[in-house]
């Protein structure tokens, strides 16, 4: 019966490849960076109200930063005025017109520390926004989705990106606001002026945009190819730092240099590509603004010689030239921290709109079955091509399924597709003859405990990693599951016991004793369902003597599947199932399997040839 549905999915993640897949590659230009911009530009609504509160502070100090050269031009005129008519220079109106001045120069002051103080309100209140969101998907992403997607990569999106919009929308959005005021405020000051020399002062717009059509769009590309590698050089230094102890062994320093050489040589390339670009800007757009400065003098001077303009009228015109053409110069940095902003704002996007975990628009059927799991008639592959074809295994409640296999034989597989860790493309995995499409992830993984071959312990201590499997266990429940699982021997003997605090990656216990502390934690768990995956293939044969003791009580009553290579570790099984190419090709004990001859008593003999404990 074919149990086929429909999921609903999300796009793909864009841009973002496999590690050593194309990482090299040099990546295209943006095609919507505008609905880039509207898209950020959303998570910055529920700030409408300061925004809206910055641009009429802008308004305001921009105001009163065009006034000012003006009435400081009225002082020029009335002491020019005085020395020239011989009339002497009223000091008295010379003194109120700069206390005006003075005033206002302290006013525009308050009006940039309080566009400063609530834009970065606004930006850090953004990226709180998007970091909570960015969180909430990583939890609902498959997890093929961390196939495809290098843990650097991601760390530097969830770090140096969203930092990188922060800093961002706290300067350059303010000063853009600023500007856009200043250079409308002068532009009209400088028309009552004098429109003839605001029209060779405005001709330095449309060389600044020709410098900008030339300048930005190198810019852009190479602030985009340089966040990427950011995140490639990331993971390869995470990667380098977690597996010093094998390079080491395997005398594999130089070529993990060259590695790192390659990475660094290339984001310096982008690197120093897009600072030089972007840091090109200002400076081009300052010698334009000379030239303009010096044209501009030039004709006011014959103005003012001539009687067609007063002095002071000059000397305003003169500053209101230069607060014309700053911004017009500074806008160059601003739409510089723009792009980089966009393209840290694409990165962010791209991993927004991964596929989500898949929904499915209406419910699977259930079945009537005393198993209580199954696998019927079960079609999957990781790629295109399947790796199971047609799966099928029913395991009895309170069964212990041992699964073992050559190295690619699809035992992990089996219990990655009970987990949910992936979708099956065909068929039906029931639980209790639910289908497990029909529970939602948590209730599903609620009832299954597993430890897993490589041991993950958290930073903090032996207590509360046990206690990570149930964050409601009591104390006298932690140390119950501690003993079951031999770990209380161990930790007594420690001089903080139970509070010894494990660093990052549980270097000061032994590799054995990790085993254990994960054991301990699918213990305290109380699953329906326990699974060990290669659980005592990283510990010594005391220790494992130890787990197999444990088990054997532990599991009492309770489903298991066991994933193991030493088959010392599954002749209390009740089952074994023997795997190729993902289908069982043998099912019975151990002494029915090693009766048949088959491919099981193949890798029993294989191992005790080899003096492998069997």
């Amino acid at each position: 019966m074919s149990r086929e549905n429909t999921i609903v999915q999300r796009p793909s993640i864009g841009g973002m490849k496999a590690p050593g897949q194309g990482n090299m590659t040099p990546l295209q230009k943006p095609e919507k960076m505008w609905k880039t911009v509207k898209r950020l530009m959303k998570y910055m609504k529920n700030s409408s109200f300061l925004i809206a509160l910055t641009l009429l502070i802008a308004i305001a100090g921009t105001l009163m930063q065009v006034f000012s050269p003006k009435i400081l031009g009225n002082a020029t005129t009335l002491i020019f005025n005085g020395a020239m008519g011989g009339t002497g220079i009223d000091f008295s109106s010379v003194a109120s017109i700069l206390a005006i001045v003075a005033v206002l120069y302290v006013g525009t002051s308050i009006t940039n520390f309080l566009q400063i103080w609530i834009m970065t309100h606004v930006s850090q209140k953004t990226t709180y926004v998007l970091r909570n969101e960015l969180k909430a998907k990583m939890n609902n992403v498959p997890i093929s989705f961390f196939d495809k997607n290098s843990n650097g990569n991601l760390m530097s999106i969830a770090v140096n990106d969203m930092d990188n919009i922060a800093t961002t929308l706290q300067q350059s959005l303010a000063q853009l606001i600023s500007s856009v005021v200043l250079v409308v405020g002068t532009l009209w000051f400088m028309l009552t002026i004098s429109p003839l020399l605001t029209s060779i002062a405005a001709l330095m717009i449309p060389g600044s945009f020709l410098v900008a059509k030339i300048i930005m769009p190198r810019t852009q590309a190479n602030f985009r190819k340089f966040f990427k590698l950011q995140g490639d050089l990331n993971g390869h230094i995470e990667e380098s730092y977690n597996a010093h102890a094998v390079i080491k062994s395997f005398n594999g320093e130089e070529n993990a240099n060259k590695k790192f050489d390659v990475y660094n040589d290339a984001m310096y390339e982008s690197g120093w590509k897009s600072k030089f670009y972007g840091g090109s800007t200002m400076p081009s757009m300052m010698v334009l603004q000379n030239i303009f400065y010096v044209i501009v003098a030039m004709v006011g001077a014959v103005k003012v010689a001539t009687g067609n303009i007063l002095i002071g009228d000059m000397q305003a015109f003169l500053q209101y030239s230069t607060q014309f053409s700053r911004p017009i110069a500074q806008f160059g940095q601003i739409w510089n921290g723009i792009l980089s902003t966009v393209a840290s704002a694409e990165r962010v996007f791209a991993v927004l709109d991964a596929e989500n975990l898949p929904e499915y628009k209406k419910p699977f059927t259930d079945i009537s079955t005393e198993a209580k799991v199954r696998f019927d008639h079960v079609k999957f592959g990781y790629t295109d091509e399947p790796l199971m074809n047609d799966f099928n295994l029913d395991v009895e409640k309170g069964q212990m399924i041992a699964i073992v296999g050559h190295t690619g034989a699809g035992k992990t597989t089996l219990i990655n597709l009970m987990e949910r860790f992936y979708e099956i493309n065909q068929g039906g995995v029931f639980l209790d003859g639910t289908d497990i499409r029909n529970m939602d992830y948590h209730t599903l993984r609620s009832k299954m405990g597993m430890v897993l071959q490589d041991t993950w312990l958290f930073s903090g201590t032996i207590y509360e990693n046990i206690r990570y499997g149930n964050e409601n266990a009591t104390e006298e429940q932690v140390y119950t599951a501690a003993q079951a699982a031999y770990v209380d021997d161990f930790v007594r003997k420690m001089p903080d016991g139970y509070n010894t605090v494990l660093n990052e990656e549980a270097s000061n216990i032994s590799q054995g004793q990790r085993q254990l502390i994960t054991i301990a934690r699918a213990f305290i768990s109380n699953p329906d369902i326990l699974i060990l995956d290669e659980a005592t293939s990283n510990v010594d044969s005391r220790t494992e003597m130890l787990i197999q003791k444990a088990m054997r009580r532990l599991l009492k009553g309770r489903t298991s599947f066991v994933v193991a290579h030493r088959l010392s570790t599954i002749y209390d099984a009740d089952k074994i199932i023997v795997m190729k190419e993902g289908d069982i090709v043998e099912t019975g004990t151990h002494k029915d399997l090693l009766k048949s001859n088959g491919t099981y008593a193949e890798i029993y003999n294989s191992q005790f040839s080899q003096g492998i404990p069997a």
